[in-house]
């Protein structure tokens, strides 16, 4: 080859390794990839294989997941995922739990999310390496002669295996709604857990109607213990319908956020700075604001990322993860506010 042949395949071979590389970094700031960051791995975490990937309702997705040394979990449990884009997302353990062989997660596709579902529908694969942490139990089971089971749409994941586990011999009843039939995962597993079709009601809106709440509810075992995990308004009415003096237990598909309340003030200690924090406006926004390299990822006060200490001040606490310990002296500042005027962070 001439000299001159060859400079010109060198200078295209590098022409072409330039184009590459100005793709990748066009594609990494093209406007829709996820603002957050991936952050970074954490004690206990796992990597775990995705090993099925299978649509098992309309708009539901449900993943397996698998790995060696997988910490055991009880009803009500949920993981946390580390999604490739570095999105974290929460999802109730839907398998059982005496199988310490994987976990299993199902999440239904929300169109005008934030992104995390559609990811899990649409890029995550069989074979892609998730990172996990948990399990984490805030829905616990606890013991009772007599439950009372509702579930909205996906939110029958993790009461699932609470029916799962009961012992024999359980006086149990669950009511499940949802939009049609087609869009309600893991009705064939329910059918075999009551082969008598007295325990379990199932009702589709576009068939029946609403669910009956009233009926489900009244006249319940005053030993009763009422679960309850769907959309907001559904939980506020099985609420409003318990007995002076009892609650259900709830799982909530997102924490209450940020929004309301009034305006306050966030001293940063460290840096002596005062921030101004308006209403409809988180503590983080405000935050990142001045301090732009701030960790967070959920921004749903699940996945403790943002969690920073308070030194002084009242905090209205509005996440889903944080213990009664740890609510003495922090707070995840992506969704809670103040009580009072002020908080004093210790940033």
């Amino acid at each position: 080859m001439s000299n001159k042949r060859m400079t010109m395949t060198v200078v295209a071979a590098a022409a072409g390794a330039g184009a590459a590389l100005l793709l990748r970094r066009r594609v990494r700031r093209s406007p829709t990839a996820p603002r957050a960051p991936e952050p970074a791995p954490v004690p206990g975490e796992l990597s775990l294989l995705v090993t099925a990937h299978e649509r098992i309702a309309d708009g539901v997705a449900l993943l397996r997941l698998e790995g060696p040394g997988l910490p055991r979990w009880t009803p009500g449990a949920h993981l946390d995922l580390v999604l490739p884009s570095g999105l974290v997302r929460q999802y109730s353990l839907c398998g059982d739990p005496a199988d310490t062989s994987c976990y299993t997660v199902a999440t239904r596709l929300v169109a005008d999310g934030r992104g995390g579902s559609r990811e899990v529908h649409e890029q995550v694969r069989v074979g892609t390496e998730l990172r996990v942490r948990g399990p984490r139990n805030r829905f616990p089971l606890v013991e009772a002669a007599s439950y009372g089971f509702v579930a909205g749409g996906i939110g029958i994941t993790p009461l699932l295996p609470m029916v799962r586990s009961l012992p024999e011999g359980t006086r149990w009843r669950l009511l499940y709604g949802g939009r049609s039939r087609a869009s309600m995962p893991f009705l064939a597993e329910l059918a075999e857990l009551d082969p008598d079709g007295d325990r379990i009601t199932v009702v589709a809106e576009d068939e029946d109607g609403l669910p009956d709440l009233d009926g489900f509810l009244t006249g319940r075992p005053a030993d009763t213990e009422v679960y309850c995990c769907g959309p907001e308004p559904m939980m506020a009415a099985v609420a409003e319908r318990m007995p002076a003096g009892r609650a259900p237990h709830l799982e909530r598909f997102a924490p209450r956020g940020a929004a309301g309340g009034g305006e306050f003030e966030v001293e940063l200690r460290r840096t002596g700075q005062v921030l101004t924090v308006r209403p409809g406006t988180s503590i983080l926004t405000a935050v990142r604001a001045e301090l732009p390299r701030t960790p967070y990822s959920c921004e749903q006060g699940w996945c403790g990322t943002c969690q920073q200490r308070v030194l002084a001040g009242e905090i209205d606490h509005r996440d889903e993860l944080l213990t009664d310990a740890e609510r003495g002296d922090s707070m995840l500042i992506c969704v809670s506010r103040a009580r009072g005027e002020r908080l004093v962070l210790d940033m």
